[in-house]
């Protein structure tokens, strides 16, 4: 073993117990606003969020496969729940909850089973163009989740914003004042790192703000929407639900249909919380110089979310702006990620008061600055100068993660990874060359270099007459490799076509694996040399 790789595994397993937990500290005070922001997204009670926030990041701490890291409920996989909450309370007032909550289990067994299929593996084959678009949605969704508490409602007359589990009607007086907090709400959580970075500006602009509404009675002179208006907050430590019974009772049936219901939102929560969590684990390998395993982390985000719906918190995945700040107020241990999750828990139970009463227009300043940074800026500077396939490739995943409805970013993804995967078999498939060159009148060898597969295969007919027909002709692939079904089958065409017109064809120098797909395929053809 490699002396140099001691003292950053000890560093990584050992570090520094004080700045653990005071980073611990630090990050729950800024995990607050966010869940409590998400379980609005989300279209659920606070409460919701909050114990998803502690449960996730209690569990993760000893299951996880990234030291340090930070899992609460997140804009990417609350946007992905609101069309499931919607349809739930469709069947009985309650039941979105509770169909969420089933939703979150399947997520945990399907991370579960696709850590154990190392799917980590294939995630590294997302190109940046699909990364990229996926952000850039994930931000104007957010950004968009906002717009109803502004007074601004882009459902032409609807009062239920979209997202929101409470209904949204400003009068006039409201407005003014409300668009004033956030506006002050923004200067603080831009202005503030510019003087200190002790302790987070989202986290003092939402004291500010909440100390401002109290001192003038907000609340209760102009009406200003408040946190309490979401929901319940939590009372109490979390206990275990088991959400399958009589929709009497708020549960549903342990049933083929309920598994219908919740499966899509399952499957796209699955993908996207450990696409998210993937990126963040690589995030913190870089500024630790050090390594995780992401199939642990699959596994270990499934047991999370698992434990998390069963005591009625929200599913989620790692947080990439927790994580770094964490990272960055020196914590390197599980033990960071664990006091995080408590100390969360403690302030909810002590200060649930003053959570109550601070204003939505607080969390809204907080959700436009992470909307702001969750957004890839440098690549869109950039697009003017980045390969036009990216750049399609990143369009096409935004377009269709706006254009789905509801939005979909599992949907989004998987349609940039189609488009990519075309894009570069274009390119791959042009590398593919065939030289003829006459030897004799009566003999001509063709020399074939490159890849032959199914897209390739046209350029590889392309390289040929077929309408000339010398009496011998020999296939040089010594320079080649066959790949599919495709590429046998455009060799064995070639030949029956060569064939038909009475020459007598050669093909020399397959390879050991080509030669092998021949016999499995039940394909030879004429004449073939080793």
């Amino acid at each position: 073993m490699a002396t140099g790789s001691v003292p950053r595994q000890l560093n990584i397993g050992f570090g520094n117990p004080f700045k653990d937990l005071l980073s611990g500290l630090v990050v729950a005070f800024a995990m607050i606003p966010e869940a409590i922001a998400f379980s609005g997204i989300a279209g659920v009670d606070p409460q919701v969020g909050l114990f998803g926030a502690f449960l996730l990041s209690i569990t993760i701490a000893f299951v996880g496969g990234r030291s340090a890291m930070i899992t609460s409920a997140t804009g990417s996989t609350a946007l992905l729940m609101t069309g499931l909450v919607a349809t739930g309370e469709a069947r009985g007032p309650g039941l979105g909850l509770t169909y969420l909550l089933v939703a979150g289990v399947v997520t945990g067994i399907l991370q579960i089973l696709w850590g154990w299929m190392r799917l980590a593996y294939q995630m590294r084959f997302v190109p940046l163009g699909v990364l990229s678009g996926f952000v850039n949605a994930l931000a104007l969704l957010i950004f968009q989740a906002q717009l109803p508490e502004l007074g601004i409602n882009l459902h032409f007359g609807e009062t239920q914003a979209a997202g929101h589990g409470h209904a949204v009607i400003l009068s006039g007086v409201q407005l003014p004042i409300i668009w004033g907090l956030v506006l002050l709400g923004l200067v603080i959580i831009y202005g503030l790192p510019r003087l200190t970075r002790l302790v987070p500006s989202q986290l003092v602009a939402i004291v500010v703000l909440t100390a401002i509404s109290m001192v003038f009675n907000l609340a209760e002179n102009f009406g200003i929407p408040t946190v309490s208006g979401l929901g319940d907050l939590p009372t109490g430590l979390p206990v275990p639900s088991w959400p399958f019974g009589s929709p009497e009772d708020m549960k549903v049936p342990f049933s083929l249909e309920t598994l219908g219901i919740v499966l899509p939102t399952a499957l796209a929560i699955s993908l996207v919380g450990l696409m998210e969590t993937f990126l963040t684990q690589d995030i913190l390998d870089d500024r630790t110089d050090s390594n995780s395993n992401k199939n642990v982390e699959a596994r270990g985000q499934g047991i999370a979310n698992i434990v998390s719906s069963l005591f009625g918190g929200m599913a989620g995945c790692a947080l990439v702006g927790q994580s770094v700040m964490n990272i960055d107020n020196g914590g390197r241990t599980r033990l960071s990620t664990l006091f995080s999750g408590i100390s969360l828990l403690t302030m909810i139970l002590v200060a649930r008061p003053w959570l109550q009463q601070i204003p939505m227009a607080a969390l809204v300043a907080v959700m436009i600055s992470i909307a702001v940074s969750t957004a890839d800026v440098a690549g869109l500077k950039r697009i003017r100068s980045i390969p036009k396939s990216d750049t399609a490739v990143m369009l096409m995943t935004f377009a269709v993660t706006m254009l789905t409805t509801p939005h979909n970013l599992a949907l989004g993804v998987i349609a940039g990874v189609a488009l990519a995967g075309i894009l570069f078999s274009r390119k791959v498939a042009k590398v593919i060359r065939v030289e003829a060159v006459d030897v004799t009148p009566n003999l001509r060898r063709y020399v074939v270099t490159g890849q032959l597969f199914f897209v390739s295969k046209i350029y590889f007919m392309q390289g040929f007459d077929v309408h000339d027909h010398p009496s011998q002709i020999t296939i040089d692939m010594s320079a080649a490799h066959i790949w599919d079904q495709s590429g046998v089958g455009a060799l064995n065409q070639l030949i029956r076509k060569l064939q038909k017109g009475g020459s007598q064809v050669e093909v020399v120098g397959l390879n050991k694996e080509s030669l092998d797909l021949f016999e499995r395929i039940g394909s030879q053809p004429a004449g073939e040399h080793g």
